[in-house]
């Protein structure tokens, strides 16, 4: 249930910052066809996309829709591919681990930095992305991890 509800909420916040940048980018090309500078248009639609994917890359983790080399995993089945399941958890689990933790020194070393074109904005609400993106990938793999658990040892694996 927890789970549900922490992938609703990043796919609406990746999905509001997804249609702030195509609103700023229509915003972008309408501006210079009109001869007039918008140069935060930029910044705001780079920032945006970075929030956008980062959402989106921790909800593709947790539906296990990321990157991945699923030729051994087709062929194994019960035990063998839940062992699988477990290391490729065991794995991304560090990996996410340290997103989180290096994110955290990010915002904390970058939080004070302001952007170019909009000064009263800070580099730490966009820096703030990586440890949310890297706690929640955390959060969403030790759930797999006691899903794989719990059904260890049944014929069918878990997914």
């Amino acid at each position: 249930m927890f789970i549900k509800l922490l992938e609703r909420i990043q796919i609406t916040v990746g999905t509001l910052f997804l249609s702030i940048f195509f609103i700023d980018i229509v915003i972008q090309v309408m501006t210079r066809l009109l001869g007039i500078s918008a140069v935060w248009t930029t910044e705001v639609a780079k920032y945006s996309f970075i929030w956008s994917v980062f959402m989106g890359a921790a909800v593709m983790l947790n539906r296990r829709e990321h990157f991945k080399f699923d030729m051994l995993l087709n062929k194994l089945k019960g035990k063998a591919r839940n062992v699988l399941y477990m290391i490729n958890d065991l794995i991304l689990l560090l990996f996410s681990f340290a997103i989180f933790y290096y994110g955290i020194d990010a915002v904390q070393s970058f939080w004070n930095y302001n952007w170019v074109s909009l000064p009263q904005m800070k580099m730490g609400y966009v820096w703030i992305s990586v440890p949310i993106m890297g706690g929640t990938m955390v959060i969403y793999t030790i759930a797999h991890l006691i899903r794989t658990i719990k059904h260890f040892n049944r014929e069918e694996s878990v997914q």
